[in-house]
């Protein structure tokens, strides 16, 4: 199951320090800054889509991140087994996130970009190695994210320009419809 992840997901979720690996394991989808079938509004969250195989491994995932922090102040079930998490942002980084929100990354400060690590280790076809991380490569626009977007748009590059695609509210709000018919698709 491949979904193309939200800026949200990819800029916003590792702020709220949840154990990556337990996100993963419990059938992470994507995160959301909003959600369409939910009538009551909160303000400054993520929702975080999962789409869980294990209920006994979620449950605990869930039991410890509300022990862990108080940032966890939500979660509800959808039908087909998906479970959404509401997380209050940590409002420190609320100018940061406003930068991510208007799609200038590497605007954003070097406190908030040094949460995001500079190297990952990464795993295809059962070799690990280590790959800068795409944070760091947006936040810092380096010259293969310039060489990338010069290539697929066939224009010289500006500094001025970013080197991800900006904050689309509609990509960044969930509707359990559109993913259920998207996954389907991938399958």
């Amino acid at each position: 199951m491949k979904t193309k992840k939200t800026v949200t997901s990819i800029f916003m979720v590792p702020t709220l320090m949840a154990p990556k690996n337990a996100l993963k394991e419990n059938g992470f989808v994507n995160a959301y800054v909003d959600d369409v079938d939910q009538d009551f509004k909160y303000d400054n969250v993520i929702y975080i889509l999962l789409l869980p195989t294990d209920l006994a491994k979620l449950r605990e995932f869930l039991d410890g991140e509300y022990e862990r922090t108080t940032s966890i102040i939500e979660d509800y079930d959808y039908e087909g087994g998906y479970v959404v998490l509401v997380y209050k942002l940590d409002m420190k980084w609320e100018t940061d996130f406003e930068l991510i929100k208007q799609g200038r990354y590497s605007e954003t400060t070097d406190a908030f970009q040094e949460m995001f690590p500079k190297i990952i280790k990464i795993r295809r076809k059962g070799l690990h190695r280590d790959e800068i991380s795409l944070q760091y490569r947006v936040f810092n626009k380096t010259e293969d994210m310039i060489e990338y977007w010069e290539d697929k748009l066939g224009v010289d590059w500006d500094d001025s320009l970013e080197v991800w695609d900006g904050f689309d509210q509609g990509k960044e709000t969930l509707d359990i419809n559109k993913v259920r018919e998207s996954l389907e698709l991938t399958k």
